[in-house]
């Protein structure tokens, strides 16, 4: 099996990625719905084996480009599942006009994914205006870029760029995310409303899935805010 399993009707797989020579991963996130439809957040290259593995789970209906950092390997997702919608982060679309019959992610839950999900447009940090996501089953919490902890080997350059940005030894929001914040309010309050909901599980998309102690590492994270 491609996909790995963390709870009943939760899923994950890693990818590797290089950019500008630097190794590194991200993950995409699969949920079960209620109706036994399938949701793919941050999807990484459909292989022919990783879509036999989805359809062997249920339809998949749905496709998150959670972010306007994340959406590279859409296409690939919406080649091997034409039928499904597609919902991209606010302002994607105009980055990426290509992504034909893509809905914009709005405050609003999108039809057909409750009751099962939530979400929030993280406000603040226009430059990636990320989504982040609420799995009430299973109680776990879908981040993208908004915190990161690069665990296990890496490479050299790799493993500087963790240490630069602070996201080697804990959870935490990188420092080139903090940098680009705009408007501290309201990352803020964004953050506040994370935290209410009732979560024990964290995952994000480099390259850490917390299952032990998770509210009070997202809290620690988000300290970061109030400075």
């Amino acid at each position: 099996m491609l996909l790995q399993a963390l709870a009943p009707d939760l899923w994950h797989i890693q990818h590797p990625l290089s950019i500008l020579g630097m190794r590194f991963s991200t993950r995409m996130t699969v949920v079960r719905l209620a109706d036994h439809r399938l949701w793919l957040h941050s999807p990484i290259p459909i292989s022919a084996e990783l879509a036999k593995e989805l359809n062997a789970l249920g339809e998949v209906a749905y496709i998150v480009a959670p972010s306007k950092m994340h959406h590279l390997f859409v296409p690939s997702a919406q080649a091997a599942f034409p039928r499904a919608q597609l919902f991209g982060a606010p302002g994607l679309h105009k980055k990426r006009p290509d992504l034909s019959g893509m809905q914009e992610l709005t405050s609003a839950l999108p039809t057909g994914m409750g009751p099962d999900l939530a979400h929030i447009c993280v406000q603040g940090i226009p430059i990636g205006n990320e989504t982040a996501w609420f799995h009430a089953p299973t109680q776990t919490l879908i981040l993208t870029d908004l915190c990161q902890w690069w665990q296990g080997e890496l490479a050299w350059n790799a493993a500087f760029y963790a240490w630069l940005t602070g996201v080697r030894k804990q959870l935490v929001i990188p420092r080139s995310v903090r940098l680009m914040v705009k408007d501290k309010a309201a990352a803020r309050a964004s953050a506040e409303q994370i935290l209410r909901w009732p979560f024990v599980r964290v995952i994000v998309a480099h390259n850490c899935i917390i299952e032990q102690n998770a509210k009070q590492a997202v809290v620690q994270a988000f300290a970061a805010l109030q400075a």
